[in-house]
């Protein structure tokens, strides 16, 4: 129970920064990836001050021997890059830039009830479903 109260209460920071930085529009984002016309720095400002307070706090977590709030860490168990993952990474890269939404700030978007928003979330969802099936029918390597 601990680890789901801890998990809310994280999922709702990440939220609230996310609302905060204007990251859950997604003509922050489009405006971001437009280089050649009204490009908007404020995504690359906010990955930069993630990646700076995220750092240091993984290099500490890596330390520990358990997590404080679970049994176990859950850290990456696959370090290769191979087929799956290139295209799974050109697949979220594309549907980013078309639609301007990543998971994080379309979930936290939904709140707003903005039918794209809801679209999106609900695309989203059917992939994901779509994808576990698909490679659980899938026989592993080895």
């Amino acid at each position: 129970m601990k680890a789901w109260v801890f998990a809310a209460i994280t999922g709702a920071i990440f939220a609230l920064g996310l609302a905060v930085s204007g990251m859950t529009s997604p003509g922050r984002v489009t405006a971001f990836l437009d280089v050649g016309g009204g490009w908007d720095p404020t995504l690359a400002f906010v990955m930069a001050a993630a990646i700076l307070v995220h750092a240091p706090i993984v290099r500490l977590v890596r330390d520990r021997r358990q997590p404080l709030f679970s049994e176990k860490f859950h850290w990456p168990s696959q370090h290769a890059i191979d087929l799956r993952l290139v295209l799974g990474a050109a697949l979220f890269g594309v549907g980013w830039g078309l639609s301007g939404y990543c998971p994080g700030p379309a979930i936290v978007g939904v709140l707003g009830g903005a039918p794209a928003t809801l679209v999106f979330v609900g695309a989203m969802a059917v992939g994901i479903v779509v994808t576990r099936l698909a490679t659980r029918r899938r026989p592993t390597a080895g």
